[in-house]
């Protein structure tokens, strides 16, 4: 095998704060690492590394996924339907004192354009926040980190003003513990900001990381703006005393059904996102740690398009089962919310603190899990473990050896959460601003901004979370790879494995294959 004269380099010049130069193998790396052997095809139950065992994992859940799937299919259609025999209630873009906003029952067709521009909006601004990250990594980084502490002081603040005293004194303890963490944080920056800049260097080289990202975008976006039809249609459908109700009309119809629609779309979008994230953990990004760059002439031909087959047919159930678990943890969330502020309303401070400690609990369960679940889709995508056997390993890595020190110290997936939460706020920010100037009849005491304003933040949300998971999937496929097989980081770009090694000593040792 002979390799090219040139060493891969990051392409952006020589002001890159980071070593760029990854050399080709040369033999096991120096002893004092205190590394064992390991079997570099990564073989066992479930199949050589890469080249999994052709099984379905999972199928129970594979099955479940496609049901419910087809369910929220065949609602739309007949909501859809009804809707398009009416002619979406006659309404449409523009202002109400215009005329054609449709009638005052109900959402219309101007809700499905207002939408429609919300996602268009979500997409163009996911995009830009990405290109401004990679410019600006470190300064965005320590924004998002004094940004998250004002966060827990402003609700701390909040509560106290309002005397909601039980959520008052929750948040002041979130808020201390932010701000007694915030120096250890802050000294994590620089290896974060290292690693992201790793990850979208290796993106540079592989156009088809980007090509994987957009692509779930758009199927994304497409599912957003069906959901938003489904939506719309369901509540012009069902709703009683609307032109386009024939039978089986009422509130309590279409709360279920609109639950149900949401509990389809939040669990299929993140099937989607997840399903981006296996991809390129099992193509480029660990074809890249495991093989080197394509200049070496190891790395498999199209290996995010082989990545997908397996993610998309053999480990969609697998997916389906991690991606269900987080999605009724955030349906329990939402409901502990509405509870809240159920409560609240009714004057009931009790039931309304309980409320409020359940849902923080519930909160934090939903994030450890969708962490959890990240490295769990990692194992996945390398070597075709079912959930549950991925999630055990995943546990393993995460715990057995110390990377947890270095995965939780990571501010990359804040980076890009707090991202995704400020485009979610500018998409409701604009579905607001939209609706109060263009003043449809359905809506002339504002009773429906709030669901609106809700559908907007929701899709803003998912949509940027789409675009940041291919670059957490490359950060994420890192820790594992330094978890599992450090050594060949070690023998493929030594300068980067001894920043990560001086820093974290414990992480590099590798985890044993039991």
């Amino acid at each position: 095998m002979s390799y090219p004269p040139q060493p891969y380099t990051s392409g952006y010049g020589p002001s890159m704060p980071y070593p760029s130069h990854y050399s080709p193998p040369q033999g096991p790396p120096p002893s004092n690492y205190g590394y064992k052997p390991i079997d570099q095809t990564g073989g066992g139950e479930y199949g050589q590394r890469f080249e999994p065992k052709k099984r379905v994992n999972d199928i129970f859940f594979l099955i479940l996924f496609i049901l419910q799937l087809l369910g929220f299919a065949a609602i739309s259609g007949i909501a859809i339907q009804a809707w398009v025999r009416n002619g979406g209630l006659r309404g449409g873009l523009g202002n109400g004192t215009q005329g054609g906003t449709g009638t005052s029952v109900t959402l219309d067709k101007h809700t499905a354009y207002l939408l429609l521009l919300v996602t268009a909006a979500a997409v163009f601004l996911s995009t830009l926040y990405l290109i401004l990250t990679r410019a600006f990594t470190s300064i965005i980084m320590h924004i998002t980190l004094v940004l998250s502490i004002i966060l827990n002081i402003g609700v701390c603040v909040y509560y106290w003003v309002i005397r909601y005293y039980s959520g008052a004194i929750v948040f002041t303890i979130i808020a201390l513990l932010s701000v007694f963490s915030y120096f250890g944080f802050r000294s994590r920056i620089p290896l974060a900001s290292l690693l992201f800049r790793v990850v979208m260097d290796i993106s540079k080289h592989h156009k088809s990381v980007f090509v994987v990202a957009m692509i779930s975008l758009l199927v994304q976006a497409a599912l957003s703006i069906w959901y938003t039809f489904t939506v719309t249609a369901t509540y012009t459908r069902w709703t009683p005393q609307s032109p386009a109700c024939t039978s089986s009309c009422s509130s309590g119809t279409v709360a279920g059904l609109v639950f149900f629609e949401t509990f389809s779309f939040l669990w299929t979008s993140m099937v989607v996102g997840n399903v981006a994230i296996a991809t390129l953990a099992g193509g480029v990004y660990g074809s890249w740690y495991y093989f080197g760059p394509r200049e070496y002439g190891q790395m498999p031909k199209h290996p995010n398009l082989a990545s997908f087959g397996r993610a998309s047919t053999l480990s969609l159930g697998s997916i389906a089962f991690g991606s269900l678990i987080v999605t009724l943890l955030e349906l329990i969330k939402m409901l502990l919310q509405m509870a809240r502020n159920n409560a609240n309303a009714d004057g009931q401070p009790i039931e309304a603190a309980l409320a409020c400690c359940a849902e923080c609990f519930i909160g934090i369960i939903e994030g450890a899990v969708q962490y959890f679940n990240r490295y769990a889709y990692i194992e996945i995508a390398l070597y075709g473990k079912p959930y549950l056997a991925a999630a055990k390993d995943t546990w393993r890595l995460l715990v057995d050896r110390g990377i947890d020190a270095l995965v939780n110290d990571s501010l990359v997936g804040m980076t890009l959460t707090w991202g995704a939460y400020a485009i979610g706020l500018l998409s409701a920010l604009f579905g607001y601003l939209y609706l109060r100037y263009t003043n449809p009849t359905y809506n002339a005491d504002g009773q429906y901004s709030p669901v609106v304003i809700l559908f907007s933040f929701l899709i803003g949300v998912t949509c940027a979370m789409t675009l940041n998971s291919a670059i957490e999937a490359g950060v994420s496929t890192i820790f594992v790879g330094l978890g599992e097989d450090p050594q060949i980081l070690a023998t493929r770009a030594p300068p980067l494995f001894e920043m990560i090694r001086e820093t974290y000593p414990q992480v590099v040792q590798g985890i044993p294959r039991v």
